[in-house]
């Protein structure tokens, strides 16, 4: 009987007996028939592809967070003995899937050389006024600061020059330098960037590159600037100041020098910098007011720094994880899709009184997980797509994204041959979704086949819950897409089986507000990892058709990494 079953009937019984298996996750694609056509904007995965990603386990993915974000790893700090273990964790479990490594020598291990910065408590921090006044900053309270040229000690007298934003945009007809020279100054800049609703203009309320604290710092450099101090406020950075705080104490890494940098990369409260304004004669509400017209000029405001940076310098070098799935097809498998998440977190900080371990659960515990759990569905599928899969545990990258950056200066194909990459962090588990969050995706020619996935699965493609955060930004798929290769995270929208979107609104301000890049970032029993499985699924699916095309994806006509791409070809 079972012998004269159709196979037409055969997929709608697997298909239907996966809604089922789903029905807590999102559902799953059917399989396609043998003779589906791979360039067609469809999800439907083969029989044996179908059969592996039925096998990822939400209970798989928390036993890998509980180790990982497990007090004995200390936090995984860049550089630390609990982010080395963290690293050697992952090659073992690539190992045990049976993947290729693709690291150093024949290693899963990519070697990345960096250097650790500690400012130390002689370092003195001081605004001078144009009476000579001076106002002696307290470290951590008032401001961060950081010297990045790896020097043990720096020394900065010069001239502050109010340079806005500190952006300068061609492409949106946008300078707050107007052609002033700015060597030997220390720049003090606002975070962000100029407001907008007009989605030519910045991009409107979603936050650009120039709006990040690593381009601000990097084109001040490149001018001769000595210094810059960023002026946070909490609605316009969209963190608290504890978020600043604990990301810039303790050891922060760099890469060992490449390019001009800062003797004093900092960030002051907006307190500080309304007092700063005032001894100098200005009103910090109508600069701000000023840096958001076309208009503005950089004003010197007569004020000083005079500061002496006391820093700790260590040079070690931290991994990145690297293992390969080798593709089937013989013209293709020498080209990839890629999947990425960092492992690294804060550490310890010792100084701190109580629990001083910040174990990262959410971040990125969880992504690592997935990572995890996506290798080994791919390592047991009984065939393979014709493009080889790498996955790449990155470290650093909550020193800046330093990692993935190395990764993308040194990847193990040419960026040109790697297809796609589909990042994972901080993936909360918080139970079945409703929705899909895919930022980024939409700059791809992929992103049909997204919609067409997201659409098999049930979930909704939600946009960026928080724009003007500039999330795209923020996170390891950044570092790729500036070599050109179709870069995106995947991650939960607001919606949540069982609850409506107020509830996952507040569940996300809850985390942000309370335990993100703090101590209280702990792995618990009672998490839900069912949507951190419902990612891996989708994530799973959107590889697999990458991986299967005969022809590589791009960025859209136009977008900004589209020239790297086809530089990179």
């Amino acid at each position: 009987m079972r012998a004269t079953v159709s196979r037409s009937v055969l997929v709608g019984m697997i298909a239907a007996l996966s809604l089922r298996m789903w029905a807590e996750g999102g559902a799953a694609p059917a399989p396609a028939p043998a003779t589906a056509n791979r360039e067609a904007v469809s999800v439907r995965l083969p029989g044996a592809a179908f059969a592996a990603m039925q096998t990822i386990n939400p209970e798989h993915i928390r036993w890998h967070v509980r180790y990982l974000s497990h007090d004995l790893l200390e936090g995984r700090g860049t550089g630390q003995r609990g982010g080395d273990i963290a690293a050697e964790y992952m090659a073992t479990q690539f190992a045990e899937y049976g993947l290729k490594p693709a690291g150093d020598n024949g290693s899963y291990l990519q070697k990345v050389p960096l250097v650790g910065i500690t400012t130390l408590p002689e370092t003195q921090f001081s605004l001078v006024t144009k009476q000579g006044a001076a106002t002696n900053l307290r470290p951590l309270d008032d401001y961060v600061a950081y010297d990045q040229t790896q020097q043990p000690q720096s020394d900065v007298d010069a001239e502050i020059v109010y340079v806005g934003y500190g952006i300068e945009a061609p492409e949106y007809n946008w300078d707050d330098y107007k052609g002033v020279d700015v060597r030997g100054k220390v720049l003090l800049m606002l975070v962000n960037e100029p407001p907008s609703d007009d989605p030519k203009f910045f991009k409107g309320n979603a936050l650009t590159y120039y709006g990040r604290w690593t381009y601000k710092y990097e084109e001040a450099a490149r001018k001769g600037a000595v210094g810059v101090i960023l002026v946070h406020r909490e609605d316009m950075a969209s963190y608290p100041w504890e978020v600043v705080r604990n990301s810039n104490s303790g050891e922060k890494s760099y890469l060992k020098l490449e390019a001009s940098v800062l003797k004093v990369a900092a960030w002051v409260q907006w307190e500080v910098a309304k007092k700063l304004a005032a001894v100098s004669g200005m009103d910090l509400d109508k600069m701000l007011a000023d840096a958001r017209t076309r208009e503005f000029r950089p004003v010197s405001l007569g004020s000083k720094l005079k500061a002496h940076m006391v820093s700790k310098v260590r040079n070690f070098e931290s991994n990145n994880v690297l293992a390969v799935l080798p593709g089937s097809d013989r013209k293709l498998k020498d080209e990839a899709v890629m999947y990425t998440a960092h492992y690294d977190h804060l550490g310890v900080r010792p100084d701190m009184p109580g629990d001083n371990i910040y174990n990262g659960a959410a971040d990125n515990a969880t992504g690592c997980g997935i990572l995890l759990e996506l290798a080994r569905a791919f390592s047991v599928a009984k065939e393979r797509p014709g493009r080889s899969v790498i996955f790449a545990a990155v470290t650093a990258e909550e020193q800046g994204l330093l990692g993935s950056e190395y990764l993308g200066k040194h990847p193990p194909l040419p960026a040109g041959k790697i297809a796609l990459d589909l990042n994972y962090d901080d993936v909360q588990p918080l139970g079945a979704p409703e929705e899909v969050e895919v930022s980024g995706a939409e700059r791809t020619t992929f992103y049909p086949w997204v919609q067409a996935t997201a659409k098999e699965f049930r979930l909704a493609i939600r946009p960026d819950a928080h724009p003007e955060a500039g999330h795209f930004y923020r996170s390891d798929h950044f570092s790729l897409a500036r070599v050109g290769i179709p870069s995106f995270s995947i991650n939960e929208g607001m919606k949540f089986k069982g609850h409506d979107e107020a509830w996952g609104l507040a569940q996300d301000r809850d985390y942000v507000e309370r335990h993100y890049h703090q101590p209280s970032d702990e792995y618990h029993p009672e998490m839900d990892f069912v949507g951190d499985a419902a990612m891996a699924r989708f994530g799973f699916a959107l590889g697999w058709e990458a991986a299967s095309f005969t022809r590589l994806i791009g960025w859209q006509k136009g977008d900004e990494f589209e020239a790297a791409r086809v530089k990179s070809q």
